[in-house]
């Protein structure tokens, strides 16, 4: 089973690379191996999420895996930064695909002991795997060059499924996307990108990066006023990504892709487990995550 993933990517080149990229991101990209596999959020000077990326430390370069669209406004805001570090920002987003690959065993080559990320061969084709949780079990993103598409795809055995089906997998089992639902511009710690949430994104013993002093203030705190839980809807109709949630008449957060009748949404943590709330004109339950109707 497979599925292609909406994506850009940027490939990031030139002796300072590491250290530049490091500088940047949330989380610690000089502690990865080589080749390694680190997720992280680029933050505004207010802590907010501007993108999540997934980032792979290789022996020539540093490449970044994102959502669909976000690989040019990384790109700008990265060579805004660059002053004497010998660096050079590469947008990828035209040459490269990915796919994920919900059972590792079915991928020949994968060593599902090793490294999170790993050098492949398949159908002839050279391709970056890394070890990813979409679904609720870890699968791999495979990486690969847009022309060795149409040998590659028959490589990978069984169906593909579509990306809708990913999307019903990974709400069920509490795992946010960014930008598919719609978080862009919230805290990490809001939307489970902290320490201990399902898509941890941070370490808060690296130095210094844009929003590091937010995530600091946020550590000494102890918690958010806002976190991830799941909606799960009270009717058939869904709703858009970025929708406000109401309770009692007031807006306590905004809910995620609709997908399976459900969605991840950032809501207040005083709600409490079952509160029925509204989503546009549609009700839903709250579920602290980790829990089904």
């Amino acid at each position: 089973m497979w599925t292609s993933i909406p994506s850009s990517s940027l490939r990031v080149t030139g002796a300072d690379r590491v250290d530049f990229v490091h500088g940047q991101m949330t989380n610690h990209l000089r502690a990865a191996p080589t080749p390694g596999l680190v997720p992280c959020a680029f933050l505004n000077v207010r802590g907010q999420i501007e993108q999540f990326a997934r980032v792979y430390r290789r022996e020539q370069d540093v490449y970044l895996h994102l959502d669909e669209g976000q690989a040019g406004p990384l790109a700008a805001r990265l060579r805004r930064y660059i002053i004497f570090d010998q660096v050079e920002v590469h947008d990828t987003t035209p040459e490269l695909r990915t796919v994920h690959l919900w059972r590792p065993a079915d991928l020949p080559g994968w060593d599902a002991e090793g490294a999170d990320a790993q050098l492949l061969t398949l159908g002839g084709a050279a391709v970056l795997g890394g070890r990813v949780n979409r679904t609720g079990t870890p699968g791999v993103d495979l990486h690969y060059l847009a022309r060795d598409e149409a040998t590659l795809h028959p490589a990978l055995g069984g169906p593909e499924v579509p990306l809708a089906k990913l999307d019903e997998a990974r709400v069920a089992a509490g795992i946010p996307d960014i930008a598919r639902d719609a978080l862009g511009g919230t805290l990490p710690q809001e939307v489970g990108l902290d320490l201990g949430g399902p898509l941890p994104a941070i370490s808060y013993r690296k130095g210094c990066y844009v929003g590091q002093e937010i995530m600091a203030r946020l550590e000494a705190r102890g918690q958010t006023r806002y976190h991830l839980a799941r909606l799960q809807g009270t009717g058939g109709a869904g709703w858009p990504a970025g929708h406000e949630v109401t309770f009692e008449g007031r807006v306590v957060g905004q809910a995620g892709l609709w997908a399976g009748g459900a969605s991840l949404a950032r809501v207040r943590r005083d709600l409490p487990g079952g509160a029925a709330v509204q989503v546009g004109p549609v009700g839903a339950a709250v579920q602290p995550l980790g829990t089904h109707a």
